[in-house]
C-alpha cells in the first residue's frame, strides 16, 4: 500500500511540474508540451495534480476541448481505481 501512495505522490508533484514549465513555455512562446501527454499522465492518476495547476497557473483551464477530454481521464481513472478496489 505505501508503494501506491508514494507513486500517486510521485505523479502527482510530475504532473503539477510539467503543467508549470507548459505554461512557462506558452508564455515565451517556446515548445509546448503536447496535449497528449498531460492527458496520459492524468490517466495514469496525476489528475489531481493537473487540475490543481490548472487552477492555479490558469493553463489548459478555457479550452473546452482540452476540459472534456481531462474530465473523460478523471472518470476513467476513478472508475478503474474503484473496480480494482473493489475486486
Amino acid at each position: 500500500m505505501q508503494w501506491v501512495l508514494l507513486y500517486i505522490a510521485a505523479l502527482n508533484l510530475l504532473t503539477f511540474a510539467v503543467y508549470y514549465v507548459d505554461k512557462k513555455a506558452a508564455i515565451r512562446g517556446a515548445q509546448r508540451t503536447p496535449e497528449i501527454n498531460l492527458h496520459v499522465l492524468s490517466i495514469l492518476g496525476g489528475w489531481p495534480g493537473a487540475f490543481l495547476a490548472q487552477r492555479i497557473f490558469r493553463h489548459k483551464s478555457s479550452k473546452a476541448g482540452f476540459q472534456i477530454i481531462f474530465w473523460m481521464t478523471v472518470v476513467v481513472n476513478i472508475s478503474v481505481t474503484v473496480w480494482l478496489w473493489m475486486k
